[in-house]
């Protein structure tokens, strides 16, 4: 169920500015990586608020994204520049790979964590944690490529339980916000653990734990919803090149099904 939104076209003017910045930075980023092979920037682990909410909200005010690692390039590091500078009083985390297992591990029970511990490719791994962490903890969470069109504020209203987006109709998984507890999360979850524990690996890393097991859960539920492009955009400041630079042909679409289970 989408709502009215506020100054929706000022949103889309900003979105298109967002975009036209972020090709700016990608084209410029390539002859400064080709001078600059090695440099890196680190995105911190833990990055507090840095202004006091003005009011409260049901959903948690913590914005969570994991990656195969914090030390990113030119291009990834201004995204998270942008989505810090639009989320201000929000306490951000990133998780590592480890630290993404060691937290399931901790936290969840022995058929979530086996169920977990099954998945070799880091993008479905990153699904199930999503999905579990914001089910656990609450908050908002992002792709590492995902950044913010508007002030987060303006984006989550105090009575929101969760706030997902639609691209042609169908729930994404890339931008997610939800209050704890949230029981479309339980479900998705368990859509995932079923697909694990039975090997549903024909559809792919896309069926196996990422947006169709989103969009099975929320068939005929109805939920609040956002537009993408009032919302969150994805490589806008990046791409494949760029995210994956140190971890060639990481991306899951190159993962084949045969490999995505022990």
């Amino acid at each position: 169920m989408n709502k009215p939104v506020k100054n929706e076209t000022l949103i889309v003017i900003t979105n298109g500015l967002l975009r036209l910045t972020g090709n700016i930075v990608k084209v410029l980023s390539y002859p400064f990586h080709f001078i600059f092979p090695k440099k890196r920037f680190t995105i911190p682990e833990f990055s507090p608020a840095k202004a006091h909410p003005q009011n409260s909200q049901k959903i948690n005010r913590t914005i969570w994204q994991t990656n195969y690692s914090n030390r990113v390039t030119l291009p990834i590091y201004c995204n998270y520049l942008v989505n810090r500078l639009l989320s201000r009083d929000y306490d951000y985390r990133y998780v590592s790979t480890e630290a993404r297992e060691e937290y399931i591990k901790t936290h969840a029970d022995e058929r979530t964590f086996n169920a977990y511990s099954k998945l070799t490719d880091g993008a479905a791994q990153a699904d199930f944690w999503r999905i579990f962490t914001l089910y656990n903890e609450g908050g908002i969470y992002m792709d590492i490529d995902g950044h913010l069109v508007w002030n987060l504020d303006n984006i989550i209203h105090e009575n929101d339980s969760e706030v997902l987006i639609t691209r042609r109709q169908l729930y994404t998984n890339f931008f997610m916000a939800s209050e704890k507890g949230n029981i479309f999360l339980k479900d998705t979850l368990d859509i995932i653990i079923n697909n694990i524990e039975q090997r549903k690996i024909e559809g792919g890393v896309f069926s196996l734990t990422g947006p169709t097991c989103l969009n099975q859960a929320l068939e005929g539920k109805t939920v609040n919803t956002r537009r993408d492009k009032i919302t969150c955009a994805q490589g806008t400041f990046s791409n494949e090149y760029f995210q994956y630079m140190d971890k060639k042909m990481g991306k899951w679409n190159h993962a084949k099904n045969e490999n995505l289970l022990k």
